[in-house]
């Protein structure tokens, strides 16, 4: 199995929700407790988790777990500088790293099952990314093999990974996510994750 680490992107300020999405509650746990248990039950190593706004308490909610928590303090500039800052802390630390999965903190259906089934797959087809599909879309989380590490490095302001997936389609596999377009951005969201 390649060794393949994670970046967590909590970094944002749920502006369109009021209150922080990474802290909400789910299933006994917070939504980013949730996405690190999980990524730490895939045996990914390392696990990055990414802050910005709310960086006290989002640090604070992780204590215990086996997680290396990065600041980053160009969040407002977007999910880009997120990803810049997890990659470049991973691969400081762990030059020999072969691939990283870029995860959100706020899709409540990611699984280590999930997870491990992104690595297994780029083992097996040997493609250099690979997405979760969902809503005739594909996106997070998503894989990335070593080649793309300099690409990821040069991403800017608010574009995220998607560009990649898009600019290389014969280099990408995919795997089925049921759920994976539910994430958590306006109150409704909360509310029908909650009676869900």
């Amino acid at each position: 199995m390649s060794r393949t680490g994670v970046i967590i992107l909590a970094a944002g300020n749920s502006s369109r929700l009021g209150r922080p999405k990474q802290l909400l509650p789910y299933r006994g746990r917070t939504l980013l407790t949730h996405t690190t248990t999980e990524a730490l039950n895939a045996l990914l190593d390392p696990v990055v988790v990414v802050t910005g706004a709310l960086h006290i308490e989002v640090s604070d909610s992780l204590h215990g777990q086996s997680v290396d928590i990065i600041f980053n303090p160009a969040w407002e500039e977007g999910m880009a500088s997120g990803i810049v800052a997890g990659l470049s802390n991973i691969l400081s630390l762990h030059p020999d790293l072969e691939a990283v999965i870029i995860a959100v903190c706020d899709q409540p259906f990611i699984s280590s099952a999930l997870l491990s089934q992104l690595v297994s797959t780029h083992d097996a087809s040997g493609k250099g990314i690979v997405a979760c599909a969902y809503a005739d879309s594909v996106g997070t989380p998503v894989l990335f093999g070593r080649s793309y590490f300099e690409q990821l490095l040069a991403l800017a302001g608010s574009e995220g990974a998607k560009k990649l997936l898009k600019q290389y389609p014969n280099d990408l596999a995919t795997v089925d996510f049921p759920g994976g377009d539910i994430d958590i951005d306006t109150r409704d969201d909360v509310q029908k994750l909650t009676e869900g």
